[in-house]
């Protein structure tokens, strides 16, 4: 009977929120746009901390460790405490798990202020380690949450379009914090870890902000079944089992080239560029990734008209070049109009299907991550900045197939997958001993291209929605 019931409320639900879903949604975008911000933020500390602290690369990967490291442990207990007591979310809400998050992750950006005054680095990766804790719990709510606000079809669209505003943030972030923390005003001249203080302080008040205008927001009720009992039924289901660990490798291979590039861009036989310089390229490389979601969420969005695809895609490509033309010139806008052109021939291999997609897109990383690894110049430098365009619709891609079919236990499902996120606090110290060990960063990119050999099989071969055992 319970089951029955479930189903019921699934329909009266997804009925109500189809009508109604465009406001909230719209407002919890602004959720992924922040820790977008808050997660690129990290490969502006990495070069900083490293220099303050006279750190080894490893070593300052540790941020990364830090930060991703919550994602586990935070998820770890969310699920523990599921299976045991019930789930968190469906007795709270997913409006108030939302603002919880929000809280703790600005609690997490004020500790900033007195890691600098104390100048200790393991108080920064404390620091680091409550924020990305708030971001875990927003991850847990938010994530499950928009693939419900509408049809069930347009889910993985919708999940693209919130994770397109999440690279808007990526993509300012290394421009908008590069600039405070190693060129704002009085930057060279602070002492230390000083010029961290006024950019996390100012995003603990924004977050701050986002909480109360969530209270206040008329978000809808997504109501649990009150008589399912605690159960961690959702690893029965073979697809979840294996997109835990598709998420494991996506995030740490993403994480970890993103943290590698300003330091890849400053070596001689590619770039040789300077710290501030190098982070207009990392936010060219996470804007590649913004751009790839839109498209994303228009490819697998459901038109009646198929050609308005195309259309749309036209529109998205048009701005995009007029962005890079006036932000980094024409010889820049060519090659990225280039590379979008190449991203959308890959689309149209995938057919718009999402399986069939992600794997194209993994592979065309690997093909990028060779090129990376083993050319030089800006053969390299140009491949390693267009895998954000493919990273794209990677994670939402891979957490809406995961959660496929597995209805009462969707957020029981999301939390394990945010558990997999871990992935971010243990391949980027991996490629970083990797380099200090060989003394060659460029070979370091060998180890996300395993990832993506994974996202490679997941795409094609293990998203397909089967139980364990079938």
């Amino acid at each position: 009977m319970a089951g029955i019931s479930q189903q019921t409320k699934e329909r009266s639900s997804e009925a109500s929120l189809t009508e109604n879903y465009q406001g909230p949604l719209v407002v919890v975008t602004l959720l992924f746009f922040m820790w977008g911000f808050i997660t690129c933020m990290n490969d502006i500390l990495i070069p900083k901390l490293q220099q303050v602290f006279t750190l080894q690369l490893w070593q300052a990967m540790l941020i990364q460790t830090a930060f991703f490291g919550a994602y586990f442990i935070v998820s770890l207990l969310y699920f523990i405490f599921s299976v045991t007591k019930g789930d968190p979310i469906q007795k709270i809400g997913y409006k108030n798990g939302i603002i919880v998050g929000l809280i703790v992750s600005a609690i997490g950006c004020a500790l900033f202020f007195p890691a600098a005054s104390l100048l200790s680095y393991g108080f920064f990766l404390l620091a680091l380690f409550i924020l990305a804790s708030g971001i875990t719990i927003l991850q847990i709510a938010a994530n499950p949450y928009v693939t419900i606000l509408g049809p069930p079809d347009g889910a993985a669209s919708r999940l693209n379009l919130t994770q397109a505003l999440n690279s808007l943030g990526t993509t300012v972030a290394p421009i908008i914090g590069g600039y405070l923390i190693f060129e704002g005003v009085n930057a060279a001249q602070q002492v230390g870890a000083d010029s961290v203080k006024l950019p996390y302080l100012g995003l603990a008040g924004t977050l701050l902000l986002i909480a109360i205008m969530i209270k206040v927001a008329k978000l809808p009720r997504v109501e649990g079944d009150e008589q399912l009992t605690p159960n961690a039924d959702a690893l029965k289901y073979r697809h979840l089992v294996l997109g835990i660990g598709c998420i494991f490798a996506y995030v740490g291979g993403e994480v970890a080239i993103g943290s590698t590039l300003i330091n890849f861009f400053r070596l001689p036989e590619i770039a040789g560029l300077e710290e501030a310089e190098a982070g207009h390229y990392l936010a060219f490389y996470w804007g590649g990734a913004m751009i790839g979601r839109f498209f994303g969420a228009v490819a697998l969005a459901q038109f009646r008209n198929n050609s308005m695809k195309y259309v749309i895609i036209a529109v998205i490509s048009a701005v995009a070049f007029a962005l890079l033309y006036s932000i980094y010139g024409l010889e820049e806008a060519t090659i990225g109009l280039g590379l979008i052109a190449l991203n959308f021939v890959v689309l149209l291999l995938g057919g718009f299907i999402p399986s069939r997609t992600l794997g194209f897109f993994a592979a065309t990383v690997i093909g990028l991550l060779l090129f990376t690894c083993f050319g030089t110049g800006q053969v390299a430098m140009w491949s390693v900045i267009a895998i954000g365009l493919f990273n794209s619709i990677m994670f939402p891609t891979i957490f809406t197939l995961a959660i496929k079919g597995l209805g009462v236990h969707t957020s029981q499902g999301s939390s394990l997958l945010v558990m997999a996120i871990v992935g971010g606090a243990i391949i980027p110290p991996v490629q970083g001993l990797v380099a200090d060990l060989t003394g060659n960063l460029q070979l370091s990119f060998l180890v996300p291209m395993a990832c993506y050999l994974y996202i490679v099989y997941y795409g094609f071969i293990g998203s397909k929605v089967k139980k364990v055992g079938e």
